[in-house]
């Protein structure tokens, strides 16, 4: 119980990030999260952008996807959250692959990783035994991408 409730009041902290326009889908705040549709055309988007756009486009999926899988965690679909989380690896993988394309917004991918990063390891501290394995791999993976970005900043 403590745990739902730590996660609960969690999502409820505003993010201070205004970056994407799914980031702000609190289900604890009232809203809603996105739907499979908007998902859908987020991932489309992202797709087909211009390679320099693909970089921050990914990583405003990996964003809403880490959010969604800390509700579906939250409401103990514990089977669908590791899914998401698969998802999310996969997403990271093409941000990886997209910052050898000069990418443009660098740095609000950067920052949007960092949030994303940070919340997912609240997430595994928070999380039990059980489910910390995928979170555990996540996050490694978003780490690193992070620490990619951050150095690709630092260049510019």
């Amino acid at each position: 119980m403590k745990f739902i409730f730590r996660l609960v009041v969690f999502f409820s902290l505003p993010l201070s990030l205004s970056l994407c326009p799914l980031a702000h889908a609190h289900a604890s705040s009232g809203e809603i999260l996105p739907d499979a549709q908007a998902l859908a055309q987020l991932e489309l988007r992202a797709q087909q952008a211009n390679p320099r756009d693909q970089c921050f486009l990914y990583t405003e999926l990996v964003h809403t996807m880490t959010e969604i899988a800390g509700r579906q965690m939250v409401d103990g679909d514990v089977d669908q959250a590791s899914s998401t989380l698969k998802k999310v690896n996969q997403y990271a993988q093409l941000i990886h692959v997209d910052l050898a394309s000069n990418s443009k917004r660098i740095k609000n991918a950067e920052m949007l990783m960092h949030h994303t990063t940070y919340k997912l390891g609240e997430f595994l501290r928070k999380a039990s035994a059980d489910d910390r394995d995928t979170l555990k791999a996540t996050l490694q993976q978003l780490d690193k991408i992070h620490d990619e970005l951050l150095a690709e900043v630092l260049k510019h």
